[in-house]
């Protein structure tokens, strides 16, 4: 769930700049909540549902909420909600249930990836004076559409045998190969005249990121790419994946830099390079961990701990106390049932999700409990046995096999999409 855990990474974002502040209402456009920004087969998408989108954008990305700010999000959010009345309309053709369950989960994960307690977010969003309907909306959409991808896909979702083995041929033959991680900011040039004035706006956006402006923050302002909402990353990619201009001067720039206006066809580029990776090459941090889960007798339901789940975690605790080795945790996780496996097998630190678990695995002294995880359906609580660094290695099979999964997926989403707007009446 790539756009969840993008969620997950921009909501709880602090402030960020000096700009952020709280929203103040008395600042925003009112706009009639009746106006319409779009219509997609008939469904109306008033400006009221551009404006509060816009402003959990804002506020995700610690940016105050200006009329201006607002101004120039909109067409980016519009044509997302645009995207996402397809998808929506998609799932209820299909009959697509998304279960309360479900939608607690997806929250509570964004709420255990950025340190927030049960709850947290719901306060946090109202805090903003943002519905909790508007987030709400849109993780039932995200949820929906992933079932329905994997109704399309169907058996030809799962990789064979032969698929794991050629993708795991193509890593072996990627080994050496360099990879540049990117973050951009694209504007564009429709009409010649205009070549001179965005050249020098793109200086000025030059001179605030030289000047210390955060880029994800800039590009969600003021860049016209796709990737803007997502704070103009790039992910890693490869040289041959770029405009040539861009290759060029990104091959020679050093890591952290941000370069100058970059043409390329239809405006002007902005690039700051953010990591350089070799393929094979790198040292990995690899763990052996074990894991007791104690499940509760009923799911959390509103955030909220019952006290019987109370009574769970604080069993959970007392058990734990004084264990000092990994024996030991896998003869308690046995004696809780073992509902999850105690030993999850060799873990590369680096793939560890979300950041917080990451860092307390980096963390925690070996052979010592760490303090309990709650989630919906249980509490856990984990111990390193022991961290080894070595060099890089190739993913295992199973993750060859997921990654597959994930590209197929992806590639679905977008064939789809693509072909729902083709077969659609829109206009905005």
């Amino acid at each position: 769930m790539k756009l969840l855990l993008l969620l997950a990474a921009l909501l709880m974002a602090g402030p960020v700049c000096a700009q952020s502040a709280p929203a103040d209402d008395s600042q925003l456009p009112a706009p009639d909540s009746a106006s319409i920004a779009a219509v997609v087969n008939g469904q109306v998408i008033t400006n009221q549902d551009v404006l509060d989108r816009a402003r959990l954008f804002a506020v995700s990305t610690g940016l105050k909420p200006t009329p201006e700010l607002l101004s120039r999000l909109a067409p980016q959010v519009t044509s997302q909600l645009i995207d996402q009345t397809l998808q929506l309309q998609e799932i209820n053709r299909r009959k697509v249930v998304v279960s309360q369950s479900d939608l607690e989960g997806a929250v509570a994960h964004i709420e255990q990836s950025n340190g927030l307690p049960a709850g947290g977010l719901r306060a946090k969003l109202e805090a903003d004076g943002i519905p909790v309907s508007t987030l709400l909306a849109q993780l039932r959409i995200q949820l929906g559409w992933q079932t329905v991808l994997h109704q399309v896909l169907g058996p030809g979702l799962t990789p064979t045998p032969g698929d794991v083995r050629a993708e795991s041929t193509a890593l072996k033959a990627s080994l050496g190969s360099t990879q540049y991680h990117l973050s951009e900011i694209f504007l564009a040039v429709t009409t010649p005249a205009e070549d001179a004035t965005a050249r020098a706006f793109a200086n000025t956006v030059i001179t605030q990121l030289r000047a210390g402006a955060p880029f994800p923050v800039v590009a969600a302002q003021f860049s016209q790419s796709d990737t803007a909402l997502a704070g103009g990353d790039l992910g890693f990619v490869q040289l041959n994946e770029l405009d040539p201009a861009v290759a060029a001067t990104v091959s020679a720039m050093p890591t952290g830099a941000i370069s100058n206006p970059i043409r390329v066809p239809g405006g002007y580029d902005i690039v700051q390079l953010l990591a350089v990776h070799k393929v094979g090459t790198d040292l990995q941090t690899v763990l052996n961990i074990r894991q007791v889960f104690a499940p509760f007798p009923t799911p959390i339901t509103n955030g909220a701990i019952a006290p019987a789940q109370g009574a769970v975690i604080e069993k959970l605790i007392a058990a734990t106390r004084g264990i000092n080795s990994c024996d030991a945790m896998s003869a308690l996780n046995t004696s809780l049932g073992n509902v999850h496996q105690a030993d999850p097998g060799q873990v590369n630190l680096a793939t560890v999700t979300p950041p917080a678990f990451q860092q307390l695995l980096a963390s925690l002294p070996l052979n010592q409990p760490s303090k309990p995880l709650v989630a919906i359906d249980g509490v856990t609580v984990v111990m390193v046995c022991s961290r080894a660094t070595q060099a890089e290695a190739l993913p295992s099979r199973d993750d060859i096999a997921q990654l597959i999964v994930e590209h197929r997926v992806d590639l679905e989403s977008k064939q789809l999409l693509e072909d729902l707007r083709h077969q659609s009446i829109i206009t905005d």
